[in-house]
């Protein structure tokens, strides 16, 4: 990855999450009213303390900060971001390791791994969606919908069939149609399920050779009488040294960005 490519990513990212902001709230069908039709007296009612009413910029500014504000949440909803980070925090918990590598080192590899995957998914967004609507080639709604279409492709193929079903099921009043496109809010909520269920199912595979380890260390030193000293203690050293000749930060990166080549 090039700088310019970084770049865009960046600004992609930012552009997304006002979008995603703006295309929840509906600041176009609000900013769009003819300011003559009675309809439009929402914007008129709302004023400031000197009686000045606000006009549908200051709304869409306010709204725009909020979202900012929200970003590391919208990061981990429609990104594979809490995979990432969910699977590395069982990794240091399966060696018995407390603050190394520490929160933030973490969650730094998390985020360029982040980008790392989701460049195609950012790059399509910002030449299909961004880019013409700063060009003025299209309007706020056509771009809110041309920038989320790469992520909701992203995480449909992520998404497994049976969660969209059950959440679905779970407020047939509804409606829900998982026949054509599904909802934006559904499709984001089993996206974050099927995440997270993925990353403890590779979290699962992950203890397994550390938990043997721990048990045939407890079971020498039950052998040797040595019952007062703490298994953790003593497996320590060899988890570290399994874990090191094994390359097992790199076989795990590679495994994780593997899970989404086809993606």
């Amino acid at each position: 990855m090039n700088a310019r490519s970084f770049q865009i990513l960046v600004r992609t990212f930012a552009a997304v999450i006002v979008l995603f902001g703006l295309g929840i709230a509906g600041i176009d069908a609000v900013a769009q009213v003819p300011s003559g039709d009675d309809t439009a007296g929402l914007l008129e009612q709302l004023s400031g303390a000197d009686g000045t009413p606000f006009s549908a910029e200051i709304i869409k500014l306010f709204i725009i900060v909020t979202v900012l504000s929200l970003s590391p949440g919208i990061a981990m909803m429609i990104t594979c971001l809490p995979f990432m980070v969910i699977v590395f925090s069982f990794l240091r918990q399966a060696i018995g390791l407390q603050q190394s590598p520490p929160n933030m080192m973490i969650m730094a590899l998390a985020m360029f791994l982040t980008f790392f995957v989701m460049e195609p998914v950012f790059t399509d967004a910002w030449d299909n969606g961004l880019t013409p609507f700063m060009d003025g080639e299209i309007t706020e709604t056509q771009a809110v919908e041309r920038t989320l279409a790469p992520f909701k492709v992203f995480m449909q193929s992520r998404v497994e069939p049976e969660t969209t079903q059950r959440l679905a099921a779970t407020m047939p009043e509804r409606g829900f149609n998982l026949e054509g496109e599904t909802p934006f809010t559904l499709l984001v909520t089993a996206f974050m399920l099927s995440e997270i269920k993925h990353a403890f199912q590779i979290g699962f595979v992950i203890f397994l050779p550390f938990l043997i380890i721990d048990l045939i260390v407890a079971s020498i030193l039950m052998a040797m009488g040595m019952m007062m000293v703490p298994p953790a203690v003593v497996s320590l050293p060899f988890k570290l040294a399994f874990f090191v000749m094994a390359d097992g930060w790199m076989k795990i990166t590679e495994a994780l960005l593997q899970g989404y080549g086809g993606v």
